[in-house]
């Protein structure tokens, strides 16, 4: 996985990051965008326009926010 979103986005409804992914990669889940981490292609474009500042690389991800990880990773593999 390259690129994380982060509970900051929750309810977050500009959905930017859509508009600008390469790649359609960035899905809603219940009130949250995640991100595949089989898809993303790490080109940080999401990041760059993140209105909340919620998108991180995955090796710079605060410590608060890792369970953004587990999120993703086990809503894309159901």
């Amino acid at each position: 996985m390259a690129f994380v979103i982060t509970e900051l986005c929750r309810d977050e409804k500009a959905a930017v990051c859509l508009d600008v992914c390469p790649v359609n990669c960035i899905v809603m889940k219940d009130t949250q965008y995640v991100i595949d981490p089989d898809l993303c292609i790490d080109c940080g474009a999401c990041e760059l326009v993140c209105p909340v500042e919620a998108i991180y690389f995955e090796d710079d991800l605060p410590s608060e926010y890792q369970s953004a990880t587990l999120l993703a990773r086990n809503h894309f593999r159901n």
